[in-house]
C-alpha cells in the first residue's frame, strides 16, 4: 500500500512542477504561488488534522484521507487535459483570465489532495507503524528505514515513468496516465489497508481518556471551560466551532513545545527552507537552463540511489553510535556537501544577475511560452533552442552534485529525528505534535516559496541557494543543542549487557511515561 501511494504521489509531484512551468512559461512564479498556497494551508491546518486523526478510528482516518487525495488528483488531472488539449481558445476567453481560473481550480485542488496526503503519512508512518512494531526501537528504526527505502525506490522510476511518457508522447497522455493510476492505485490501496487493519488487533484500540497524563487532563479541562466561557460571552452560534478550533490548534503547538524533542524537530523544520532538493523550484530552474524533463527524471532516479544510501547508512549507524549520535554524523556530512552548491553559485555558466534584483521586470499575465516546450525533446548538449543553453555546463553539474551527494545525509537525518519523535511523543498526543510538526515544516517551506516570489528569475537563483544554506546551518545547529543537552541528562547509565535500544514494550504511553517520572523523582 506503501509503494502504490508513493508511488502516485512522486508522479504527481514531478510532473505538476513541470505543468505549472508548461503553464506559465520560463518563469518560476507560479511554481511558487502553488508551492506558497500548499505551505499556507499546512501551517494553518496541522494542527487541526493531527486532532483529527487523534480522535477517530484509524480505519477511518486512513481511508477518508486515501479517497480524498486520489480523487482531488483525478479532478486535477481532468482539468489539465482540457486546459492542454484547448489552450489557445481558453486563452481566448475573457481577455486571458479564463485561463487563470483554471490555475486556481489546479492549485486548489491540488493543494486538497496534499493536505489528504497530509493526514495519511500522519496516521500511517507516525502512528500505525509504531504499533505494528509493538514499541520495539530496532525493529521501528527498520520499519522506517524500510518505508523510506520504498520512497526512494519510487522516486527512482515513477518521475522516470511519467517522464518518459510526457516526453515521448504528450502532456494530455502524462495527465491521463496519472489519473489512472489513481483510480487503480486507490482500490488496492483501500484493501491493502483494511486487511493490515485486521491483521494487527492493536490498531483498533486507542487510549482512552483515562490512560491520559493529569497534565494533560488538566490542559484539556481549562480549554473546555474555556471555550465554555466563550460561547457564553459572546453567545453567537457559530462561536463553538470557532472556540474548538482557536483553543485546539493552541493546545497543539503547546504540547509540541514541551516535547523533550523539541529542538530536534525545529531543526529538522528548518532544513525546508531551501531550494536545494528536487521540488518545483530546482526543477523549473533546471528546465530553464536547457536540461529537458527526460534528464531531469534520470537525475531525481540518482538522487533517490543516493537516498537510498542514507537509509543503509542510518540503520549501521544507529546500531554502532547510537541514534543522537547517527543524527550528528548525518548533519556534518549533509552540510559538507552542500559547499559545492554554494561554489556553484560562482562558477563558470553560473545565471546571477543582482542588477535585475533590483531592477525587476514586469511579467504579462500571459507569457510567451513560444521557446519552451516540453514534447520538443531538448537535451543537455544535444538540440537545445536558442536562448535555453547556459555559456557552461559547470555552475549546473555542481549545483546537482551537491544537492545530489547530500541526500545521503540529509535522509538519514531525516530518520533519525523521525524516530525520535515516534519514541518521545505520547500515543495520545501522536497525531496532534506531528500535525503540528508538519505545521512547522511546512512554515518554513512557505518562507523559501516567499523568497522564490520577491526574486523568482533564472538570474537570482545563486541568491536562494545561498540563503538555503544558512537556514540549513542553522537548522544543523539546533540539533547539535538537543544532541548536547540529551547527553548531559542522561541519569540512568545501563550496562554493555543490557540492549535497552532494542528493547520491545518500551514506556510509550503516557501512564509509563508518568510512573517513569515519578520512580526517577
Amino acid at each position: 500500500s506503501g509503494a502504490l501511494s508513493m508511488w502516485g504521489d512522486r508522479m504527481w509531484h514531478f510532473a505538476i512542477s513541470v505543468f505549472l512551468i508548461e503553464l506559465y512559461g520560463r518563469n518560476l512564479l507560479l511554481t511558487a504561488v502553488f508551492g506558497l498556497v500548499v505551505a499556507g494551508s499546512v501551517l494553518l491546518l496541522g494542527a487541526l488534522i493531527g486532532d483529527w486523526v487523534d480522535r477517530n478510528p484509524r480505519n477511518k482516518v486512513a481511508h477518508a484521507s486515501l479517497f480524498i487525495q486520489n480523487i482531488s488528483v483525478t479532478v486535477c488531472s481532468i482539468v489539465l487535459m482540457l486546459v492542454f488539449s484547448y489552450k489557445q481558445r481558453i486563452e481566448q476567453i475573457w481577455d486571458g483570465w479564463l485561463t487563470v481560473v483554471c490555475y486556481t481550480v489546479v492549485i486548489v485542488l491540488a493543494d486538497v489532495a496534499n493536505l489528504a496526503s497530509t493526514a495519511l503519512t500522519i496516521a500511517i508512518q507516525r502512528d500505525w507503524i509504531v504499533v505494528i512494531t509493538g514499541y520495539n526501537r530496532g525493529h521501528l528504526a527498520g520499519m522506517n528505514a524500510t518505508m523510506r527505502r520504498i520512497d526512494q525506490v519510487t522516486n527512482i522510476l515513477a518521475p522516470l515513468a511519467v517522464g518518459q511518457v510526457m516526453t515521448l508522447a504528450s502532456n494530455v497522455v502524462g495527465c491521463g496516465f496519472i489519473l489512472g493510476w489513481n483510480l487503480v492505485s486507490l482500490i488496492v490501496e483501500f484493501f491493502f489497508l483494511s486487511r493490515v487493519y485486521r491483521i494487527v488487533p492493536a490498531l483498533s484500540v486507542k487510549p482512552p481518556v483515562v490512560e491520559l497524563d493529569e497534565v494533560y487532563l488538566e490542559r484539556r479541562e481549562s480549554s473546555q471551560a474555556l471555550i465554555l466561557t466563550c460561547i457564553t460571552t459572546r453567545g453567537s452560534i457559530t462561536d463553538p466551532h470557532t472556540c474548538y478550533i482557536s483553543f485546539t490548534c493552541k493546545d497543539g503547538w503547546r504540547a509540541y513545545y514541551r516535547q523533550p524533542v523539541f529542538l530536534a524537530g525545529m531543526g529538522l523544520a528548518f532544513l525546508y527552507t531551501t531550494v536545494l532538493g528536487f521540488d518545483c523550484i530546482t526543477t523549473g530552474y533546471a528546465y530553464t537552463q536547457g536540461i529537458s524533463g527526460s534528464l531531469l527524471s534520470l537525475l531525481m532516479g540518482v538522487s533517490a540511489i543516493t537516498g537510498l544510501m542514507g537509509t543503509v547508512m542510518f540503520t549501521r549507524l544507529r546500531k554502532t553510535y547510537g541514534l543522537v549520535n547517527t543524527g550528528i554524523i548525518s548533519s556534518c556530512l549533509h552540510l559538507g556537501c552542500l559547499l559545492l552548491c554554494v561554489c556553484s553559485v560562482f562558477a563558470p555558466g553560473s545565471p546571477m544577475d543582482l542588477s535585475l534584483l533590483m531592477g525587476g521586470s514586469n511579467q504579462p499575465l500571459l507569457p510567451d511560452r513560444s521557446s519552451i516546450h516540453w514534447t520538443n525533446n531538448t537535451l543537455l548538449f544535444d538540440n537545445v533552442p536558442s536562448g535555453t543553453a547556459p555559456e557552461s555546463y559547470i555552475s549546473i553539474i555542481l549545483l546537482f552534485l551537491g544537492v545530489i551527494t547530500a541526500r545521503i545525509g540529509l535522509w538519514s537525518f531525516d530518520l533519525t529525528v523521525t524516530q525520535l519523535l515516534q519514541e518521545n511523543i505520547c500515543e495520545s498526543e501522536r497525531g496532534v505534535v506531528n500535525g503540528v510538526q508538519s505545521s512547522m515544516n511546512y512554515l518554513m517551506d512557505l518562507l523559501h516559496f516567499i523568497m522564490v516570489i520577491s526574486a523568482p528569475q533564472p538570474q537570482h537563483f545563486g541568491i536562494l541557494v545561498i540563503i538555503s544554506v544558512v537556514f540549513i546551518t542553522t537548522g544543523h545547529t539546533m540539533y547539535f543543542l538537543y544532541a548536547h543537552k540529551a547527553k548531559r541528562k542522561r541519569p540512568i547509565h545501563f550496562s554493555s549487557t543490557q540492549q535497552l535500544p532494542d528493547t520491545p514494550q518500551l514506556p510509550y504511553s503516557c501512564r509509563a511515561l508518568c510512573q517513569s517520572r515519578t520512580q526517577v523523582k
